[in-house]
């Protein structure tokens, strides 16, 4: 999930996804380019699974990906 999208932002969005029970388990990581002190917490907060800032290291993506699709 893109957290900085036009028009709904990546939290609203997350937020509207979880809010559906179909989706509640469903993995979501977000991304990110603007790498602040506490975003991973408010990206957790807003019902992401998991974070990753921009640039994104392809082998640290692949590990979150098998990570939450293992589960």
């Amino acid at each position: 999930m893109d957290m900085m999208m036009p028009e709904m932002d990546g939290y609203e969005t997350i937020a509207s996804i979880r809010n559906n029970p179909s989706y509640e388990d469903m993995p979501i990581i977000a991304v990110t380019a603007k790498s602040m002190m506490g975003d991973r917490e408010k990206c957790i907060a807003a019902g992401a699974s998991d974070y990753i800032s921009k640039p994104v290291d392809i082998d640290q993506l692949l590990s979150l990906l098998r990570v939450w699709m293992y589960e």
